[in-house]
């Protein structure tokens, strides 16, 4: 052959593999309302940057006919290229080739790519769109999944891991998203689940539905599986972009900074209006946020589960911060089973790549109840908890409103190491509230009163006034300052400014044993 020829070859074997399971089956991805594993990698990466990489890849099982059905690049593409001009390292699952399901060789074409990014430093992006193992392999695809999963674990902490799930994810391909550190899922065309409606239904006589198992909205409200509910692939392309602009490409690197134009100095005479007088009237604690970061751009993570508290990144005079707060209009802002593991995971997530975090605390306790003691709220409170003493990034606490028991240690107290820790006029910092405080304290008093109700009312007014209020903790250093609402953003500026070179040496170890 000529090298003419050869390279005719090359283009026709490209342009061959470029048409994964053939027309038919791309019509039919279409028709579903679901981009192609090509389409998809192409929306999401700046134009012309995309490498291929092992395009030609072949699977080598001969068992069951399969010796007749080879198809190249093996149902995933991998290869590497750019957003927003930074690098990186990227597998698409292509349902046109055996149902996405993942054999030894596609296996190895994922993890080329995952070793690839740990050795250059760069996140990787995985868009799921599979059936599963492939059955014709064996145990030889269980194989397969376990080296992407070891790989999962080793990139943990070290680059930035999305997962984008844009179809099926069954049985033990759900393990890989879930160790990553976010998941995107599409509304109405994915879902996440161990086993599915009719393996349910054989051994449990339960009937549910694809979308009630494992559907996008599911994963967001219920199970907390899922970051992101997407309305479509689009909607998720954009959001996977918008989420790695607030990330560093490793955990040797501060996050990128962007100049957002938002005067630093800029105060807000509305924050002062948003705490009630009323201490028992709820309030949504996303309009402080949104008052304080620059140019109210909050992209807030699980919006939809475990709403008692708000969590998400945004912006402080341009640079990347991750966003807690306890959230009043959902069970009273109170510390539960979720909102402790979702706040953990999240904190834990900014400490690892250097992303300072911003505390708004408004926190009466925990929840009670026997459903939170005996779903274990005091090993899952503790993860919060644990996250917070861990984290060496800045830490800048403001307390909002209350601030009372264990709870106000766990919310990035002065006791575990907040860096600075402001206080609004309207906080209460105290052991308990003061009705129930009144009740342990004076309880023989009342019970001798002539009239027990209005004893009961003044005792609570003396306490409140006495104790529900941020200048004994101030007295004693465990609130830096108190400021007037407005101030906040300035404020919490200026200390981030102090904070960015933070060094906080911790005792030498193999790892912390977090209470799972």
């Amino acid at each position: 052959m000529t090298v003419e020829e050869k390279v005719k070859e090359l283009r026709e074997k490209k342009e061959k593999a470029k048409l994964g399971g053939g027309i038919p089956r791309i019509e039919k991805q279409h028709k579903q309302g679901k981009y192609t594993a090509r389409e998809r990698i192409e929306k999401l990466l700046d134009d012309g940057s995309f490498v291929e990489l092992d395009a030609f890849a072949l699977h080598e099982c001969t068992d069951f006919g399969m010796e007749k059905k080879r198809i190249l690049g093996d149902g995933v593409i991998t290869g590497y290229g750019k957003i927003d001009g930074r690098l990186v390292y990227i597998f698409s699952q292509d349902f046109t080739v055996f149902g996405g399901s993942l054999g030894w060789k596609f296996a190895e074409k994922v993890v080329k790519i995952m070793d690839l990014a740990m050795r250059n430093g760069a996140p990787v992006i995985g868009l799921n769109d599979s059936g599963g193992a492939r059955i014709q392999e064996g145990v030889v695809s269980l194989g397969g999944y376990a080296e992407i999963f070891f790989r999962n674990v080793m990139a943990s902490g070290v680059i930035p891991q999305i997962s984008a799930v844009m179809g099926p994810c069954a049985g033990g391909a759900v393990y890989s998203p879930a160790m990553t550190d976010f998941i995107l899922m599409v509304k109405g065309t994915s879902h996440m689940f161990i086993t599915g409606p009719e393996v349910i239904k054989t051994v449990t006589k339960e009937e549910v539905t694809f979308e009630e198992l494992g559907g996008a909205m599911t994963h967001n409200t219920k199970s907390g599986v899922a970051h992101f509910a997407c309305e479509d692939e689009m909607d998720c392309i954009r959001m996977t972009k918008k989420l790695l602009s607030y990330m560093p490409q490793n955990n040797l690197e501060n996050p990128p900074y962007v100049d957002t134009g938002d005067d630093p100095n800029r105060m807000d005479p509305e924050l002062v209006n948003i705490v009630p007088d009323d201490p028992n009237k709820p309030y949504d604690i996303k309009d402080v946020i949104l008052r304080v970061v620059d140019n109210g751009e909050f992209m807030e993570v699980h919006p939809f589960w475990a709403q008692n508290i708000v969590v998400g990144f945004g912006r402080l005079d341009g640079h990347s911060i991750g966003v807690v707060g306890n959230q009043p209009k959902h069970l009273a802002g109170t510390l539960d089973i979720n909102s402790s593991r979702k706040g953990g995971r999240f904190v834990r997530f900014c400490d690892a790549f250097n992303i300072p975090l911003l505390t708004f605390v408004d926190v009466p306790g925990f929840l009670p109840g026997t459903t939170q003691e005996y779903g274990g709220i005091i090993t899952n409170g503790s993860k919060l908890l644990y996250a917070y003493c861990e984290a060496t990034v800045p830490k800048i606490t403001v307390i909002t409103r209350k601030a009372y028991g264990g709870a106000y240690d766990v919310m990035c107290s002065k006791h575990i190491r907040a860096d600075i820790n402001f206080a609004w006029p309207t906080s209460e910092i105290a052991v308990m509230g003061p009705d129930g405080a009144v009740n342990i304290i004076f309880r023989k008093e009342i019970e001798k009163a002539e009239d027990p109700k209005k004893k009961r009312q003044e005792l609570v007014s003396e306490y409140r006034k006495k104790f529900a209020n941020p200048y004994i903790a101030a007295e004693k250093g465990y609130v830096d300052d108190v400021i007037e609402p407005q101030e906040t953003r300035p404020k919490v500026i200026n200390a981030l400014h102090t904070l960015l070179n933070k060094r906080e040496p911790r005792p030498s170890k193999k790892h912390g044993n977090i209470p799972l």
